[in-house]
């Protein structure tokens, strides 16, 4: 019997498009936004604030903000689930920012006469993000389509570090402007395997705030911004303040014009298949002079001139 799934993961969403069983989503969340079609389905969840009208630095407040109180970050929509009904909610135990978490969880289960399963996926690395898409596959049937894709991702994967020789520029990756984060999770693997060297994150643990003097410690030689769920316009407009700190502008990175902009929210902030196209993307940054014939999505990066 086929399965009413509800999925509280964007890149759980991709997953089951790209599994071709996005018939079974009867709800998402307002995340949700790839491929455009996901934008159409049922919304379950919804942000209790609209990050949209908001600066980096004030989304960072309101957050703090609403975790010391115990607020919701995220609401669910009692009626739409209700009438979604799923067997089925995918979830992510990762980030309670991110995405919807225990709370938004025990939430839904709880208006719910019917008791769905409840799948958590808790990725920290690029191998844990392409087993998360055979443990999705699991629950609809699709366990053969899984594997090829996943098969595919590797060779992808593979390819990007048989290329990889010599020297390993340092790298830093800003995950948030206002304040500084740097970018934690699976972000530091995927530098380390475009051939960097990954500065002051660590392989598998949280994104973290940091102080400017730490990055001045590490001096990269190429930063990338990638601030959570943010496109390429919305990063460039978020910019300004950091480029006019005087302790910004003494970094090599600055003084040589080795600053890009990658497009988070497709390729970084969420993890799944289009993560290895974000790894391809480091790649083609970080070594150019080895891909630069390899293909990658197009406006998924600026360099910036500073």
């Amino acid at each position: 019997m086929s399965k009413r799934i509800v999925s509280f993961l964007p890149s759980a969403t991709e997953i089951l498009y790209d599994l071709g069983v996005s018939d079974l989503l009867v709800g998402v969340t307002h995340e949700c936004d790839f491929p455009d079609d996901a934008k159409r389905k049922p919304r379950v969840i919804r942000s209790s604030f609209d990050h949209n009208k908001m600066s980096s630095n004030q989304i960072d407040k309101k957050i703090v903000e609403l975790l010391h109180s115990g607020s919701d970050i995220y609401e669910v929509d009692d009626m739409v689930l209700s009438k979604a009904n799923p067997d089925l909610i995918v979830a992510q135990g990762l980030c309670e920012v991110c995405s919807p978490f225990t709370k938004e969880i025990d939430r839904a289960v709880s208006i719910l006469k019917k008791k769905p399963e409840i799948v958590i996926l808790n990725p920290q690395n690029l191998d844990d993000i392409l087993q998360s898409i055979l443990e999705v596959a699991k629950y609809v049937g699709r366990e053969r389509e899984a594997q090829d894709m996943v098969n595919s991702l590797r060779k992808r994967i593979q390819y990007v570090k048989n290329k990889i020789t010599g020297i390993r520029p340092k790298v830093l990756c800003i995950e948030w402007l206002d304040p500084l984060f740097t970018a934690g999770h699976w972000v530091p693997q995927m530098v380390e395997t475009a051939g960097g060297t990954n500065g002051i994150s660590t392989i598998g643990e949280p994104s973290r705030r940091m102080k400017i003097q730490e990055v001045a410690a590490f001096d990269p030689e190429m930063i990338i911004l990638m601030p959570c769920g943010f496109d390429i316009s919305r990063t460039l407009k978020e910019y300004t303040i950091l480029a006019s700190s005087i302790e910004w502008k003494s970094l090599q990175a600055i003084k040589n014009n080795k600053i890009f902009v990658v497009d988070a929210n497709s390729y970084f902030s969420k993890p799944g298949p289009r993560t290895v196209a974000g790894l391809e993307i480091l790649a083609k940054i970080i070594h150019p002079e080895l891909f630069g014939d390899l293909q990658v999505p197009q406006d998924s990066f600026v360099q910036i001139n500073s």
